[in-house]
């Protein structure tokens, strides 16, 4: 394989003097208020990548859209639906409405991907991705994962391209210790279980991959048929941060992912001032 120094690389002439357009400077200091204080998520859509989500439950409220994706063994090939569908299983509701709870003014896409088991083929989960992305969310709730190493190349890539596009993808880490995509990679958030309750609550993690903590035990959460439930997993935590990241988006819609990112980090309860830590 051929090395080339990069000493000047095609693209420089963009980053010529005079010619950058300018972008906004994040006013500090940062903190709660300054994030999502007044905000509802009004102008920010979020798609829910689940098992479809029950539009008619009254923890969830209006689904603006939706599509169901499956895997066609026929012709081998991915195939999808646009309009109502039902939620297979109840997770995807769960997670519709704990973001509603959070981001009461965001618009909601519900995209399923897995059936009553709660299991769904990787292709199919990329597909599902794909077209949130291709689509124009602007947040994609991503309770769910692939352990396979052989999906790892294909959810590197649509992780790149929901960054480069200016899409946040907020990521469940698995509930067992083991390598899980596209939660392991930094351009997404991704986001573990904590005991927490308080609904704008999350700590940093100083030792990624996962990235933050939000309140994922012992949850109430909407669920199939109309009931209301008590349940606990990572599902729940990503689905906190990604109602928080709805709101934020909405007070601020110029900010891209790594940034949201930097503010999560910023207002996370374990935060310190002054670049202090327990390392220290």
């Amino acid at each position: 394989m051929a090395v080339t120094a990069a000493l000047r690389p095609a693209w420089s002439d963009a980053f010529a003097p005079g010619t950058l357009r300018r972008v906004p400077r994040i006013a500090l200091p940062i903190d709660k208020d300054w994030a999502w204080g007044g905000a509802s998520g009004a102008g920010i859509t979020v798609a829910v990548i689940d098992s479809g989500v029950d539009a008619a439950h009254p923890g969830v409220g209006v689904i603006d859209r939706a599509v169901a994706f499956r895997w066609d063994p026929e012709s081998e090939e991915v195939t999808s639906a646009e309009g109502p569908h039902d939620d297979l299983f109840g997770h995807g509701t769960a997670c519709a409405g704990i973001i509603r709870r959070a981001a009461p003014g965001a618009t909601l896409w519900s995209v399923r991907v897995l059936g009553s088991r709660l299991t769904g083929k990787g292709r199919v989960f990329a597909a599902g991705v794909r077209w949130a992305i291709a689509q124009g969310a602007r947040v994609v709730n991503l309770s769910l994962s692939t352990g396979r190493e052989d999906y790892f190349g294909l959810f590197h890539l649509i992780a790149d391209e929901a960054a480069f596009g200016g899409v946040v993808l907020v990521c469940a880490t698995n509930n067992v210790a083991a390598p899980t995509y596209p939660a392991q990679f930094s351009s997404v958030i991704s986001v573990a279980a904590h005991d927490g309750q308080d609904p704008f609550g999350l700590d940093v993690n100083p030792a990624p991959p996962a990235d933050f903590g939000a309140p994922g035990i012992d949850v109430r959460v909407p669920w199939l048929s109309g009931a209301i439930i008590t349940s606990t997993g990572n599902s729940f935590a990503a689905a906190h941060v990604t109602g928080l990241v709805a709101r934020l988006l909405s007070k601020h819609p110029h900010l891209t992912p790594y940034e949201v990112k930097t503010v999560l980090r910023a207002v996370a309860s374990n935060s310190v001032a002054g670049g202090a830590s327990d390392d220290h």
